[in-house]
């Protein structure tokens, strides 16, 4: 599914609403890192952007290459780990996005270096994870699990301290998906702004 806007789930405001990315016309570059569900690369594109995408999963690449073929635009893409970042030039990046892609990077930290090296100062990183509350009740065939705080995907807290090692500025916490069938939040998207060079 590929959409205008830039997205972060399903029944979750899109970018329009939430005004995180920034203006991305002009042909300033935009990377999206890992591909997710809603084909953010083609929505960069749509927008004027130089769309860029990266994804281990040769799958994922080709099924974004289809969307951006549909749509009529154009998405360089490259098969590769999250963190293998070569192709790209330091500083020459307006926007990062990670939607839903870096929950299973074990090696947070180098993951930001990379992105903090690709990003022009004081441009935004966009992160939206699966929100560290909503693993706290769950529910399978078997019954209710309560699992402590922290110990299902990482806290808001580690967010915010990976972030700040990797020089990171954090400027945005938004916490979505509250409903009358979710009473927690569902999805934690989170702004954080390259400092220095």
């Amino acid at each position: 599914m590929t959409t205008t806007a830039i997205s972060f789930g399903r029944d979750i405001p899109d970018d329009l609403e939430l005004r995180l990315c920034g203006d991305i016309s002009d042909g300033k570059r935009a990377l999206e890192l890992g591909i997710s569900r809603q084909s953010n690369a083609v929505a960069f594109a749509l927008a004027g952007a130089k769309s860029i995408a990266v994804d281990p999963d040769a799958a994922a690449v080709e099924r974004l290459r289809q969307a951006a073929a549909g749509a009529e635009v154009t998405v360089e893409c490259h098969v590769s780990d999250l963190a293998d970042l070569g192709f790209a030039t330091s500083g020459s990046f307006s926007l990062v996005v990670a939607n839903h892609t870096l929950v299973g990077v074990d090696d947070l930290g180098r993951q930001l270096r990379q992105v903090h090296r690709l990003l022009k100062a004081s441009h935004p990183f966009v992160i939206a994870v699966p929100h560290p509350f909503a693993g706290v009740h769950t529910t399978d065939q078997y019954g209710s699990k309560v699992h402590p705080y922290g110990t299902v995907g990482r806290t808001i807290g580690d967010w915010h301290l990976q972030l700040g090692r990797a020089n990171f500025r954090v400027d945005h916490i938004v916490e979505l998906g509250v409903s009358e069938i979710s009473p927690v939040p569902t999805t934690l998207v989170i702004r954080a702004r390259k400092e220095g060079d």
